[in-house]
């Protein structure tokens, strides 16, 4: 596939409803204002994963708030830019309100995209890579059918109210763990090297650490981890011929 005149822009972890309402409603505004600065040349939009630190669609009611952020993606996607989702280890319960009501194309699992014979491996990053079994086994049980339906049981004061307890305490956690401790510690920097040793990628294209990287993978592969908009206001752009992490300057 073509990547054509326009851009391709990737960004994860935007983490809206923390710390608090006002500090969310601040960095919702920023994204927003990088939102408008690419739209002008961006062929398609990636945010790769937990938009939101909490979400839980209801069958008849959906996480108030947010609403500058989803209009301005209903925007991108009625004057025909494409905006591809991932859901992330925080907002794993999406479902098809942002396809219906935004236009977005919605994923579970990383995916396999080619522009001007350049080849990504593209996913928000969580339960990837070795070890982190209790996670993977959490992960399978919110994918699990039957316990996302016993959990819409809940009432939604309740049933996000006790999501929120949770994803505070694990944001707690992320925050001790940023820091960048070399290749073998880094789960999907292994993850990656384990890939190309039977398939070749041009790119990974990652989220979920917190932590922007960019490191080479072999001898022609890369790994971009896109950071977060909570510390570092970071994304990536391919422009036709090479991928780059970049900030935003607001």
């Amino acid at each position: 596939m073509s990547a054509g005149s326009g851009k391709i822009y990737f960004a994860s972890d935007f983490h809206l409803g923390i710390p608090d309402h006002a500090n969310s409603l601040i960095r919702e505004k920023r994204i927003i204002r990088w939102l408008e600065t690419i739209e002008h040349d961006a062929q398609e939009i990636f945010l790769v994963g937990d938009l939101f630190d909490v979400w839980f669609e209801y069958k008849r009611a959906a996480p108030k708030g947010f609403v500058r952020l989803l209009g301005k993606i209903a925007s991108l996607t009625d004057r025909g830019i494409p905006v591809h989702v991932f859901s992330g280890n925080h907002d794993t319960w999406m479902f098809g309100y942002l396809v219906q009501e935004c236009g977005v194309k919605l994923y579970h699992a990383p995916i396999e995209r080619e522009w001007n014979g350049k080849k990504f491996l593209i996913g928000h990053g969580d339960g990837l890579g070795p070890g982190d079994h209790g996670y993977k086994f959490i992960k399978s049980v919110f994918r699990n059918s039957f316990a996302q339906w016993l959990y819409a049981r809940f009432h939604p004061n309740f049933g996000l109210g006790l999501a929120e307890y949770f994803s505070r305490k694990g944001y707690d956690k992320k925050e001790t763990e940023r820091a960048y401790t070399g290749d073998d510690k880094e789960f999907l920097v292994r993850y990656c090297n384990d890939v190309i040793r039977t398939k070749h990628y041009d790119y990974f294209v990652f989220g979920h650490r917190h932590l922007p990287l960019q490191k080479p993978i072999g001898d022609h592969s890369t790994y971009i981890n896109l950071g977060d908009w909570i510390k570092y206001n970071t994304y990536a752009v391919f422009d036709g011929t090479t991928c780059e992490l970049k900030k935003f300057e607001d």
